[in-house]
Order: structure tokens, then C-alpha cells, then sequence
């Protein structure tokens, strides 16, 4: 199952943000080689400071999602504070020109 997440920072969340991105990277780039990312990225405000993220992620279920979402850090270090989650069809994806 795929899904989209758009997860926005808290106020005040971006040293939190930098204090984690080190341990968010590496373990996306571990759900990456289990084939669970699609497509990932930083959101950013208008003075180009990251405040969220976008993730579409592939799951066999909504609970292996939750339990991604429950030991997330920047979950766990309340980065985070408004996540959506909705299932998405993604029809392409790394599209060459």
C-alpha cells in the first residue's frame, strides 16, 4: 500500500529539526533499501528554512506504517506536530524528461 504523509514542524521545532536530521537520514535511508520510500523531501518556508516533509511511502499494511510513524525521530523528538496520512496510487514515479 502506498501512502502520502505530510508532516509539518512544530513551532519552534527547528533546532529540534537539526539536533535529529543526522538519525532521520540514516533511517530513511534504511527504509530506502527495504524499498519502502518513493519519494521524500523537505518542505520549506519562504525564507527557504525547513519546516516539514513529505513522504510517499510504500507499506503492506497501515499498521507497518504506524509503527514507521512510532519510531520516526523526528516523531519521537516532537518535530513533527501535524501529520497527515492518506493512501495515494502513485502512477509514476522518477520520471526521466
Amino acid at each position: 500500500m502506498q501512502f502520502v504523509i505530510n508532516a509539518y514542524d512544530g513551532k519552534d521545532a527547528y533546532e529540534r529539526r537539526m539536533s535529529v536530521r543526522a538519525q532521520h537520514l540514516e533511517n530513511m535511508a534504511k527504509l530506502n533499501e527495504a524499498g519502502h520510500v518513493i519519494c521524500a523531501g523537505g518542505m520549506t518556508g519562504s525564507e527557504g528554512k525547513l519546516i516539514g516533509s513529505v513522504l510517499i511511502m510504500n507499506f503492506d499494511s497501515r499498521e507497518q506504517l504506524d509503527d514507521y510513524l512510532a519510531n520516526e525521530p523526528y516523531v519521537k523528538a516532537n518535530v513533527w506536530e501535524n501529520i497527515t496520512v492518506e493512501p495515494i496510487n502513485v502512477v509514476i514515479a522518477n520520471a526521466k524528461k
